[in-house]
């Protein structure tokens, strides 16, 4: 199980510390007694059965959705509302189509009143480490499935945030392009070493991916373990034909099947 972290210990050494986190929508109870402590540039996935609150401890982080309980804190004080300190990226890439490529990528930094000579040049350089040099005037009908995530990780990195949220961007991406992706991702992360929390439903990218993966038991939802993954890095896709990587695959289906077999069967009765 999970353990909980020393506050005061946590607070002067990681980035985040979650306490005692609850969220409810009217009776329904999403997510019961979270407690973690997440460090600073680590890449942490979270996976577990549909329906167990993935997404709503996203957005309680992001401050989108308010927690019932319990409290989030980033540094030194108590997330309530959205920030410039935390970038979203969704599962759908939400890219306004009469924008071009540039334009979509630098709203964040319009919307803050924050664009300049330098911050024109920063989204620039973005857009060339996704790989979208020389697309900055397409629009996004003209771009892939790929380039638009690429394009919706560039405008989430503009505003240069401490923490990038990541809610299942590659699910809507075919299973090759999908692998690509996971290699541009952790390039992009390795220049930067933000911290990211990343939601997936697929192992092998939690796994692929992560530092850390944090295991959610079926609604409510509850971090039942975190896995620390020890593969080096940088890591090539074809770690995932390893040993050590399929054991560790294994191990997180065992510790989720039955959650999600039941998740599955309840949602089909």
């Amino acid at each position: 199980m999970a353990s909980k972290p020393s506050m005061e210990n946590a607070m002067t050494q990681n980035n985040m510390v979650v306490s005692n986190l609850s969220k409810r929508f009217g009776s329904l109870e999403v997510l019961r007694g979270i407690d973690t402590r997440i460090d600073s540039g680590q890449f942490i996935s979270l996976i577990g059965p549909s329906g167990c609150g993935k997404t709503t401890f996203l957005r309680i982080i992001a401050g989108l959705d308010e927690a019932s309980s319990g409290e989030v804190r980033l540094k030194d004080r108590v997330i309530r509302q959205p920030g410039a300190d935390r970038g979203f990226v969704f599962q759908s890439d939400n890219l306004l189509p009469w924008r071009t490529v540039f334009d979509n990528a630098i709203l964040g930094l319009e919307i803050a009143g924050r664009v300049g000579e330098a911050e024109r040049k920063r989204t620039l350089d973005l857009l060339k480490l996704v790989g979208l040099s020389g697309f900055e005037d397409y629009y996004p009908r003209q771009l892939s499935g790929g380039m638009r995530q690429r394009l919706n990780l560039a405008r989430a990195l503009a505003v240069d945030p401490e923490i990038l949220l990541m809610d299942e961007p590659f699910s809507a991406l075919d299973a090759q392009t999908r692998e690509i992706m996971q290699t541009e991702l952790m390039r992009v992360w390795e220049q930067g070493r933000k911290t990211v929390l990343f939601v997936t439903h697929q192992i092998d990218e939690a796994v692929f991916l992560s530092d850390r993966v944090f295991v959610f038991a079926r609604r409510p939802g509850r971090i039942q373990e975190i896995i620390d993954i020890d593969l080096p890095r940088p890591r090539p896709l074809d770690i995932k034909r390893t040993p050590k990587f399929v054991a560790y695959v294994d191990k997180i289906w065992k510790m989720i099947e039955h959650d999600v077999r039941e998740s599955v069967l309840h949602e089909h009765v």
